[in-house]
């Protein structure tokens, strides 16, 4: 596997990873593509195969793993699996695109541990833990033990920020858009070798 950079955006359900990985996905000038992820639980109304998600039943994803064909993944709840396609990244790369990735904590890291030089890590940091529950519940997408298991997951998640290159305080959201797309616009202009571990 060889290619373009690796833009990796990892948060708490809830914090606005995804509303930002939207955002610079729009601007031209950082060349972007979007990793489909891979998972194994149920599709959510209007969700596309191959768009949002591609959906798997749980033995198909064990398949995959058997074979070697991620890059990552990770069983996020029980029979809950999601993971980055070797292939997905594979056929970004040959369109000459930097991939970026909307993607779990762990995954997140892992990418970025095998692509070290490739990857800039970003960890999108909530106002607060009670924020998060706010947000989660106008989604009105879960149930609300669903939600509290997410909401206990994001204390955890939050302790992983410190090992991202970068974190950005999602209290302001026009300020974190615009402070991505630097981050961006600045790691995709450097030679993969400079290091891009400082703060």
């Amino acid at each position: 596997m060889k290619g373009g950079k690796l833009l990796v955006f990892s948060a708490p359900s809830g914090s606005g990873k995804t509303t930002i990985v939207r955002y610079l996905l729009e601007q031209p000038e950082l060349n972007l593509a979007f990793s489909v992820s891979a998972t194994s639980r149920p599709r959510r109304v209007k969700e596309k195969h191959g768009e949002h998600y591609y959906f798997m039943s749980i033995s198909e994803f064990k398949n995959h793993i058997k074979k070697g064909d991620f890059l990552e993944w990770e069983e996020v709840y029980r029979d809950n699996f999601y993971g980055t396609l070797k292939s997905e990244v594979d056929r970004l790369w040959a369109e000459g695109k930097n991939v970026i990735f909307d993607i779990d904590v762990v995954g997140g890291l892992r990418i970025k541990k095998k692509f070290p030089k490739e990857t800039l890590a970003v960890f999108v940091k909530p106002p607060s833990v009670d924020e998060l529950k706010i947000r989660l519940k106008k989604r009105s997408t879960e149930s609300e033990d669903k939600i509290n298991m997410r909401v206990a997951k994001a204390s955890v998640e939050l302790a992983t920020a410190p090992q991202f290159d970068k974190i950005i305080k999602n209290y302001d959201l026009d300020e974190a858009l615009e402070e991505a797309r630097k981050l961006v616009l600045d790691f995709i202009s450097t030679p993969a070798t400079k290091s891009n571990s400082d703060k």
